[in-house]
């Protein structure tokens, strides 16, 4: 028989993006609060949670895999799945689920006591709430700390209002709303006195953040801009439409923002993204791409794309491939349209087959992979500024790798550093000097300097 006295050790699985990346460290907390030892999710524990996504039906087919291996793993553990995939399927799961417990979103802060129930009754537990009900506030979780060493991510905002004709988020997470500013203020100074030198803003929608609270997110950034310790400030993705000229001329201005901008595209098509209910047009993207370039020296702009949309036709990629080696973005991440029940585009006429998906989405990525590439190499010879993250070796040697402010990758010997040295948690400065790998960059050992 199970009871809470016995149970002692929790694993957690995150599937999807950096929202729930930030909700399952939320959870893990929680967990240890309440008693628990964390261990790896390939290890026997008395209690998993799997924080799912459904942004596409590839997601939903690795939560279900990730739920039955859990069970698999340990057929006497509680079994909680938790999300996305949950919060969509949640009639379905209910009585298909191998899970004991599902949890919504919005309904993760009760963890603990939703355990605690199924523990004491023993009944199969679901707390789903009505997502779309208009009357979802933001949930408050928080995180004390984290996984990574260097980096901390903050979630601000949730829920999506866009209804782009794709895509089950808005079903999933609800109306958009945003977190109180001084909340997030009180957690990034929270992080800087941790020893932290970077955070990475993050939301479902991120640029709609503070809608209705008399402030956006430009005033976020600045005030964050203020707090000591902290040396970089980093934005998660954001749509075209915030791209003004006052926004970047107020963020071109913050000592420590990061120089890096993800600008969800999805097609460079006009017609398409007419089709995908994406509200803008291809030259107001592209416009908002040049006031970035006007106001910051090498900027890094990424962005997503997606292939293979009912009734993109062969002139119709041509267009958006040609539309996006001219914006020649640092790298895109390519998807290949994945067809959604409950979604507009599930019912659209001009399905196109996997086949010609994967075909272009080879294409784009290949295009992709030479734009990064010509990027990085413009900083080759380059004084760089790295924040050292995590040591691994490459081709059989040591380096510590980290990340410039433009998101780029980059090694340093391993051996440049003194026995008993920490580079972890440091910024440090060097000359640019050769590619390791596709990904990363080795600098010069010559030329490091230590600058925090």
């Amino acid at each position: 028989m199970k009871g809470k006295i016995l149970l002692k050790k929790a694993a957690l699985h995150n599937l999807g993006c950096k929202v729930n990346a930030y909700e399952t460290e939320a959870m893990r907390e929680l967990l240890e609060k309440d008693g628990y030892e964390i261990v790896p999710f390939h290890e026997k524990a008395d209690v998993y949670v799997i924080n799912t996504c459904t942004v596409t039906n590839v997601a939903d087919r690795k939560s279900r895999q990730m739920i039955n291996r859990a069970r698999k793993e340990n057929p006497d553990a509680v079994i909680i799945a938790a999300g996305c995939y949950v919060q969509t399927a949640r009639d379905r799961n209910k009585d298909e689920s191998d899970a004991d417990i599902l949890i919504g979103n919005n309904k993760k802060e009760g963890l603990i006591s939703t355990l605690h129930e199924f523990l004491l009754n023993h009944n199969k537990e679901s707390e789903i709430i009505d997502i779309n009900s208009g009357e979802v506030e933001y949930e408050d979780l928080r995180v004390n700390d984290t996984e990574e060493h260097t980096r901390a991510f903050l979630k601000v905002q949730d829920g999506c209002n866009q209804f782009c004709s794709y895509c089950l988020i808005p079903f999933a997470r609800g109306r958009a709303r945003s977190r109180d500013k001084e909340s997030i203020i009180e957690e990034i100074r929270h992080f800087a006195k941790k020893g932290y030198k970077e955070v990475v803003i993050t939301g479902i929608h991120l640029s709609s953040y503070g809608e209705g609270m008399g402030y956006g997110l430009i005033e976020l950034l600045e005030e964050a801009n203020t707090i000591n310790g902290i040396k970089r400030i980093r934005l998660g993705s954001i749509e075209p439409r915030i791209i003004t000229e006052e926004f970047v001329k107020r963020v071109s201005k913050l000592e420590n923002f990061c120089p890096h901008f993800h600008i969800s595209l999805q097609s460079g098509c006009d017609k398409t993204l007419i089709a995908m209910n994406r509200k803008y047009t291809t030259l107001e993207f592209k416009h908002s791409c040049d006031l970035i370039r006007e106001y910051f020296h090498h900027p890094a702009i990424t962005t997503d794309v997606i292939t293979g949309f009912p009734g993109e036709t062969a002139e119709d990629f041509a267009e958006s491939r040609t539309f996006t080696d001219d914006v020649s973005f640092y790298e895109m991440h390519v998807f290949k349209f994945s067809r959604r029940e409950g979604t507009k585009a599930d019912k659209m006429p001009g399905q196109l087959t996997e086949s010609v998906k994967a075909e272009r989405s080879h294409v784009l990525i290949e295009q992709s992979e030479r734009n990064s590439r010509a990027f990085r190499e413009e900083i080759i010879g380059k004084e760089t500024e790295v924040l050292v993250e995590y040591k691994e070796d490459i081709d059989g040697r040591s380096y510590w790798t980290g990340l410039t402010r433009e998101y780029i990758r980059i090694a340093i010997p391993a051996d440049v550093f003194s026995e008993g040295e920490n580079p972890q948690d440091q910024i440090y400065k060097g000359i640019s000097e050769s590619f390791l790998t596709d990904e990363c960059i080795v600098l010069d050992r010559s030329s490091i300097i230590k600058v925090q």
